[in-house]
């Protein structure tokens, strides 16, 4: 592992952050972010371009670890969240939940430009240029690990801690239908629908569930403080010295690359859990 130089003119996008070479084709930026409460959370971000994924991860102040992994080539999003126990209720252990869901192209920069970006100051505490609101997913399914290859190979190893809690939806099961060598049948059989799917009958909320052991569904909300949304272009011709700066239409095009933009979103997602104590914090 080494540092890269930070005044490299191989890629420079104005301000960003810092990053590390972890070895051909995986780099790493750590960002400092100031969430909505005042605190500063670090953020990492990893950018592979040979599997074309980038991993966001930070720990929230509650000890919460929230990895985001966003697979390009299957149009696949995945947030898993390891939520520590409350001892003090009869959990003494972690739990992890995945959500996998259909990218949406154009949230996130890609991973190629997120190899290429750079930072002049690390220290520096970054806020997002824009509040993109929270997103709403009701999971209809648990996802079968063994099975979860057709989805995104990237499921299984990330998900591995959340063989019963790993969850998508029918929607994103047809989009992904869509897709090129795609099969629904396949993509069906990797995932075993909710009881409320089938009978028709879902339970209440675990918020107006009063026994620990009865079945609800759950609430959980997490959101991204920072992160690349997309690329910015000014107007004008670009810096012949930097690579990035290339006009979009190729050299001496009137607009070009010129730094990116950066938001902030929440995701909330509804799912079934077979007990309550699966869900303590939904109250």
């Amino acid at each position: 592992m080494y540092f890269k130089s930070c005044i490299s003119r191989k890629i420079v996008i104005g301000f960003i952050c810092f990053l590390v070479q972890i070895n051909h084709g995986i780099t790493q930026l750590v960002i400092n972010v100031q969430n909505q409460g005042g605190e500063v959370v670090q953020e990492t971000i990893t950018s592979s371009v040979s599997d074309d994924t980038c991993t966001l991860e930070f720990q929230r102040s509650d000890g919460t670890l929230v990895t985001k992994l966003i697979d390009f080539r299957s149009e696949v999003q995945v947030l898993k969240a390891l939520v520590l126990g409350e001892e003090e209720r009869g959990q003494s252990q972690y739990q992890v939940m995945c959500f996998v869901t259909k990218f949406q192209k154009g949230d996130f920069i890609t991973a190629d430009a997120m190899a290429k970006l750079r930072q002049k100051n690390p220290s520096t505490i970054r806020s997002p240029e824009e509040d993109r609101g929270k997103e709403n997913y009701t999971m209809t399914g648990w996802v079968l690990l063994d099975r979860a290859g057709p989805i995104s190979r990237h499921i299984a190893p990330l998900c591995s801690e959340a063989q019963d809690s790993t969850y998508a939806r029918d929607v994103d099961l047809k989009a992904w239908a869509e897709l090129p060598g795609s099969s629904i049948s396949i993509l069906e059989s990797a995932v075993k629908s909710f009881p409320s799917v089938t009978t028709g009958s879902p339970p209440s909320r675990c918020s107006d569930v009063s026994a620990i052991w009865a079945p609800c569904i759950c609430t959980l909300e997490m959101c991204i403080g920072w992160y690349p949304c997309g690329l910015k272009y000014c107007k004008g011709k670009p810096d012949s010295g930097n690579p990035l700066l290339n006009g979009a239409n190729g050299a001496g095009s009137s607009s070009y690359r010129c730094g990116i933009k950066t938001c902030r979103k929440c995701h909330q997602y509804s799912y079934y859990v077979r007990e309550k104590q699966q869900c303590l914090w939904d109250e």
